[in-house]
């Protein structure tokens, strides 16, 4: 296997490895892309046509890669795009970065990733690494993925390498994107881990930490993000005691933050969003019940998050009350309906069980995003009106995202009534009587 191993690695730092990336979407596209930058040829892989047919004209659909990038390197010829699998025996490498959602029940559902290594495992072939990439429970990539693999009749560390390794994409963020953010990795052997962190050496600018096995790399990344999930969950329950108490919670933050250790801040908000913080504590609940184990505490901070958006919504109501105004019949004007701000991505985004609350008590809904223009939720096709006329007759505004774009003194001085639950308005000095906050 080391002279497999050998030969792997010097493919990659002669730049001579054809890489392939299963999954085209917020993790995929920009990998695939910074592999082509280092200087591979790269073929991504993707079940939508829609989405290798853009990739292949280099239209771009991820926010976090510059157009010009994708145009450039389609064009070399660096980076291509197909639905067909049977191209999986050209690679050497395949990174597999498909979504990992939950089902009705909460529960995990590998659809996406067992598909995707059924279709990797038809061409795999000697010599060759596969690495999983999906946010996963522990024990995914050798419990699922190395037995679907092994059915090739080759054997993982002694015929191909296996790995996992965390995405890490945080969409939006102008400082940390897949170039430069640190990469953990962890192998089904310690080649395996050796070869696929040589990987990533080659094409991120970033440091790259090897564990001991895959089981440890995914239970790194369920950490990370249940780890954010609790500390929101703190700051969600502190907003709820804070607005009894008639207290300022994002002050109360504000102060506590100028602790130089001990401190790290965490903001409340309408709810939680994207594909990670919401759903990856899930995974660890369910897999820890196979060692009858109960995650106490995760469970719990999930019971506060899923509440902001009915807290959101009764806030609103109360609010209304004052103005001798009910919620039923009341034109409620969103901003924002992205789960974070200055991006496209409405996966989970709490702004649509706000809309699920608000409906269900007789508002009518109208929304403004900048980033999205149109969207569908229950059967009901909604579209983005300028804030700037739907202000003049909303009863209240209520600020669900706080994207850079929105000029908020304006927006201020224009409505009757505000609602901010991500304090947005913070830096805005006049016509503050017109603010609440969460």
């Amino acid at each position: 296997m080391s002279q497999l191993k050998d030969d792997l690695m010097l493919k990659l730092k002669n730049k001579e490895a054809k890489l392939g990336v299963v999954g085209l979407g917020y993790v995929g596209l920009p990998l695939a892309v910074e592999k082509a930058k280092a200087g591979y040829k790269v073929i991504g892989f993707d079940v939508q046509s829609k989405k290798v047919d853009m990739v292949n004209t280099g239209d771009n659909y991820i926010g976090d890669i510059v157009d010009e990038d994708l145009k450039r390197l389609v064009a070399a010829g660096q980076l291509t795009a197909t639905t067909d699998f049977s191209f999986v025996k050209e690679v050497d490498t395949v990174c597999i970065c498909v979504p990992t959602p939950l089902d009705i029940y909460k529960q995990p559902d590998l659809s996406y990733v067992v598909s995707s290594t059924e279709s990797v495992a038809k061409y795999l072939h000697k010599g060759m690494l596969v690495v999983l990439e999906s946010t996963t429970y522990p024990g995914t990539t050798e419990e699922v993925c190395k037995p679907i693999l092994e059915k090739s009749g080759l054997k993982c560390g002694e015929d191909f390498f296996l790995a996992f390794s965390p995405e890490r994409v945080d969409p939006g963020n102008k400082e940390f994107k897949t170039k430069n953010t640190p990469k953990v990795v962890g192998g089904c052997t310690e080649e395996c881990t050796q070869v696929a962190a040589s990987l990533y050496r080659n094409v991120l600018e970033s440091d790259v930490k090897e564990v001991s096995s895959p089981a440890v790399a995914e239970m790194e990344k369920i950490l990370e993000n249940t780890f954010r999930n609790i500390n929101i969950a703190l700051a969600n329950e502190m907003a709820m005691l804070c607005n009894k108490m008639g207290i300022d919670v994002w002050e109360v933050i504000d102060a506590a933050k100028t602790k130089p250790y001990g401190f790290m801040p965490f903001y409340p908000g309408p709810g939680l969003g994207g594909h990670c913080i919401p759903l990856d504590p899930f995974y660890l609940e369910w897999k820890a019940k196979e060692y009858d184990f109960h995650t106490k505490l995760i469970e719990t901070s999930g019971i506060i998050n899923d509440c902001m958006p009915e807290f959101v919504v009764d806030n609103v109501m109360k609010l209304l009350n004052r103005n001798k105004k009910a919620l039923n019949g009341a034109k409620v004007l969103l901003l924002g309906v992205a789960y974070k701000k200055d991006i496209d991505d409405m996966r989970e985004s709490p702004a649509l069980k706000v809309i699920d609350h608000l409906i269900k008590n007789g508002a009518e809904i109208i929304y403004n995003d900048p980033f999205i223009p149109s969207f569908k939720h229950n059967g009901v096709e909604y579209k983005s009106v300028k804030w700037e006329d739907a202000i003049k007759f909303a009863d209240v505004v209520v600020i669900t995202t706080d994207h850079s774009d929105y000029d908020y003194e304006k927006i201020i001085a224009e409505s009757s009534l505000i609602y901010d639950t991500r304090n947005a308005t913070k830096n805005v000095k006049n016509n503050r009587e017109k603010i609440v906050k969460l």
